[in-house]
């Protein structure tokens, strides 16, 4: 139901100050594009997870590194990390849910001994948020569904995005071409038909 001024009552400072204070509270409700100083980068508004992330349950099942990359967003060691140098054709999923992220056919050598890429296997896997922490601005990846910190975006990738999304490896789990049915990823061959399997 709709209540109209004209129909309550309420004292005319009231009304006035509800008209002053409403551009302020529209604004406050529009979230804050997340760029990074340049509109390559997709400016899209994280969505709340599903669920909030199990910390205690996830510690269990993760290693130490991958606990606290993933889910306190730390950032791993350059060049002493699974997946910087890994040319094999394949899958990168999330490490807490499986969400397939990223192919082998969009990774490349950036040379910042991270695994890094210039575009997910879909942008509505992922989320990326401002990030300010360090005294830097920069944009944070988060994976969508499972909130896991997959590391940051930047705008000075390759064609045809130039974009790179330098990627923590703790964050990941690598599945091989050839065990993808068997791993239950059947439905994402399709984007390795023109890609010659590497090991």
């Amino acid at each position: 139901m709709v209540y109209s001024p004209s129909r309550m009552k309420f004292p005319r400072f009231i009304l006035l100050s509800a008209v002053a204070l409403s551009p302020l509270v529209i604004a406050a409700e529009k979230p804050e594009a997340a760029t990074n100083g340049s509109n390559k980068s997709s400016e899209k508004t994280a969505e709340s997870p599903a669920k909030p992330m199990d910390k205690e349950n996830l510690k269990k099942k993760l290693t130490p590194l991958q606990f606290e990359v993933a889910c306190n967003a730390a950032t791993e060691p350059p060049f002493r990390n699974a997946y910087w140098d890994n040319k094999r054709t394949g899958l990168y999923v999330d490490v807490l849910d499986g969400e397939p992220l990223f192919v082998s056919g969009t990774k490349y050598d950036s040379g910042s001994g991270w695994p890094s890429f210039y575009q997910p296997i879909n942008k509505d896997c992922i989320i990326e948020k401002k990030d300010t922490t360090h005294g830097m601005v920069r944009i944070e990846v988060r994976s969508k569904k499972s909130d896991a910190h997959l590391g940051h975006v930047f705008p000075d990738g390759p064609k045809p995005t130039g974009l790179r999304y330098c990627i923590n490896s703790a964050s990941l789990k690598f599945i091989p071409v050839e065990d993808l049915e068997k791993e239950g990823y059947a439905h994402v061959k399709k984007f390795f038909t023109d890609e010659a399997p590497k090991k």
